[in-house]
């Protein structure tokens, strides 16, 4: 009679689910991706799915709030930001270094005398200096775990709102005349002073007769709420800020000399749009470098063999750039990296590039990463023209 063999116990499997590798060991995990075995039929990619250079899927939503002169929602993957631009007026009266002889000359001249470039550094002293541009980014609305609904900005939020704000002043995107209100005042010297009307405007072609003067701006309150956050909150909320710009809408104001105010109209059909200077898009990237330090990377790191003849020198860390990085990847690099562009007649014109956090990106990098910026421009262009 045949024995029969004992059976062995089952050996428990050592394998890891992929979502418990990720929390256990997320560089091991991302760079497991990035760097699969030679033998494997894997092709490199991030822990996401997507290539190093791919951006996530974007989408942009114009007028969706009713109490603001423009709104915009954009979502970039699970990151969405929503932007209100509220219009306020500023007198010049209430402006303590204003004078309103010595503003209107200048402003007079600039108009008539400057060339294009002179009168956008004009616009920009002007907005910055009377502040008419106002950012502020919140991320006390539940967007995240760690942050909690209703608390006091974050250092993060204030660093936010200051990027936005310089980067609005560096693009030069509003125009000060767009948040101008003149007044010319009437010739009583002129026969047709009895026929003059109320918030009379500007006549450029008027001659012998006063010079035209500044009664009040519009100062521009510009509301970012990062609803969701998964990375890359800048792109979001810089993107927020375009659409809403660009959706927004002046209504008609004059001064009443009668009633020393100003006037507005509740006319729709007057109000009128910005005429913004350029689409700036930014871009943001993050370096992942391998860490050579790991036990684990004599895994996923390929032999000395493979990488000399990959023409890498052994012990030589690898390095990947990847494109708008989620909150994933953002807690696993320290050097980042932002690029801003415009497209002017057919050439990408660089407006802004920032890079912090080590060394590891050269110039030929920062060259590859404008060609994708460019790229990224043409996309972002086609989502906010359709929004």
């Amino acid at each position: 009679m045949a024995s029969t063999a004992a059976s062995a116990p089952a050996v428990p499997s050592l394998n890891l689910p992929p979502s418990q590798f990720a929390r256990l060991q997320p560089h091991a995990y991302l760079l497991a991706h990035l760097s699969p075995p030679s033998a494997s039929t894997q092709p490199s990619v991030r822990a996401n799915g997507r290539a190093a250079s791919q951006f996530r899927v974007t989408s942009a939503n114009a007028g969706s709030l009713t109490h603001t002169n423009g709104s915009a929602v954009v979502r970039i993957g699970d990151t969405a930001a929503v932007c209100g631009v509220r219009a306020e007026l500023l007198h010049t009266a209430d402006i303590a270094s204003w004078s309103v002889s010595n503003a209107s000359d200048e402003e007079a001249d600039s108009a008539t005398q400057k060339g294009a470039s002179q009168n956008a550094d004009d616009d920009r002293n002007q907005v910055q200096d009377l502040h008419l541009l106002v950012p502020n980014l919140s991320l006390s609305t539940g967007c995240a775990p760690g942050l909690t609904p209703g608390a006091p900005p974050s250092t993060l939020a204030q660093s936010l709102s200051h990027e936005i704000l310089s980067l609005l002043h560096t693009t030069n995107l509003v125009k000060a005349d767009d948040l101008r209100i003149w007044y010319q005042p009437p010739n009583l010297e002129s026969e047709e002073f009895r026929n003059a009307a109320e918030g009379m405007e500007v006549d450029s072609e008027q001659n012998g007769g006063p010079e035209p003067e500044i009664k009040a701006f519009w100062v521009l309150y510009i509301d970012i709420m990062i609803i969701s956050w998964a990375g890359n909150a800048f792109d979001a909320a810089w993107s927020s800020v375009l659409a809403a710009l660009r959706d927004t809408k002046l209504p008609k104001a004059w001064w009443d000399a009668d009633n020393e105010t100003i006037l507005c109209s509740d006319d729709i059909a007057d109000a009128r749009k910005l005429s913004l200077r350029g689409l700036p898009i930014s871009s943001s990237f993050c370096s992942f470098e391998a860490d050579a330090a790991a036990g684990w990377r004599a895994v996923v790191i390929p032999s000395p063999e493979e990488l000399k003849s990959q023409g890498q020198k052994e012990g030589s860390q690898q390095r990947w750039i990847l494109a708008d990085p989620d909150g994933y990847e953002e807690g696993l690099c320290e050097e980042r990296a932002l690029i801003v562009v415009d497209n002017e007649d057919g050439k990408t014109v660089i407006l802004k590039m920032d890079k912090l956090g080590g060394w590891g990106m050269d110039s030929d990098d920062l060259r590859q990463l404008v060609d994708v910026s460019a790229e990224r421009w043409q996309e972002m262009k086609q989502i906010l023209d359709q929004c």
